[in-house]
């Protein structure tokens, strides 16, 4: 896969604390290819290793935020690992996405996957593998019950019939409602709230919350708790944070 097609698929843009990243093969619905997958991954591997980022936000150019796989491109057998890849491990850090027009089939996994979703009034977002015979594989079958109930997920997940923005909202999928166009503007927003915090605290908060509303129970998440509150109470920004507050200043977060 050629650099610059990978980089061109997928492009990144740092807002202060803020990683944009925007799917652009807007000309095919960004569509699932090896280019795209590649680029999202690399995107990701960047958030994740930088320690002046706190959190990310995911979105597409065009008239929708992702139509899954590029079909034709599956037909070539180009390789979409990377995509597998970000879908069974996230993001280490926050990932907010965006969504406008259509989250459909790999792209409401792909959605699923982010740890807080913003979405534009009419927007469809769906499973809809079963339309073609295949199944949803990516973990839409086995996420979107969190995310919306065990009837409206079985709903989706045996019609392959998609929701409205506004049903995702009423079923707790989605935590803000926009006007057209005004999904990122909204996802940039709650990001700056969230980077306006401790970047290892909120990481190690966003990966509990996570591994609890993923059915551990509680002894389990108390020993997945141990490691995270050692790194982050005895960390540099666990000092500068009441001394910040003491100081009546915002505080300088290094993320050590």
């Amino acid at each position: 896969m050629a650099q610059d097609e990978t980089e061109k698929a997928v492009l990144v843009e740092r807002r202060g604390r803020i990683l944009v990243i925007t799917l652009n093969r807007p000309e095919a619905m960004n569509a699932i290819n090896g280019a795209l997958s590649n680029g999202l991954w690399d995107a990701i591997q960047e958030l994740n290793s930088d320690p002046d980022l706190t959190a990310g936000v995911l979105t597409g150019n065009g008239k929708g935020f992702c139509s899954g796989m590029d079909l034709k491109a599956f037909a070539r057998g180009e390789d979409i690992g990377p995509f597998g890849k970000f879908i069974r491990a996230g993001s280490e850090k926050p990932l907010i996405g965006a969504i406008e027009g259509f989250a459909i089939a790999g792209g409401c996994e792909m959605a699923l996957t982010c740890d807080l979703l913003v979405a534009a009034k009419g927007a469809k977002i769906g499973i809809r593998e079963v339309k073609v015979g295949l199944f949803a594989a990516a973990g839409g079958l086995f996420r979107l019950p969190s995310r919306v109930g065990f009837a409206k997920a079985m709903e989706m997940a045996i019609t392959g019939d998609p929701i409205t923005a506004e049903k995702a909202m009423d079923a707790g999928m989605i935590s803000s409602l926009t006007e057209p166009g005004g999904a990122l503007d909204a996802a940039l927003a709650l990001a700056e709230r969230v980077v306006k915090n401790a970047p290892l605290a909120v990481a190690a908060s966003k990966k509990l919350v996570r591994a609890a509303a993923q059915g551990f129970d509680e002894p389990t998440l108390w020993k997945m708790q141990e490691p995270f509150q050692k790194q982050v109470f005895t960390s540099n920004d666990a000092k500068e944070g009441p001394r910040a507050f003491a100081e009546k200043r915002e505080p300088n977060w290094t993320g050590s």
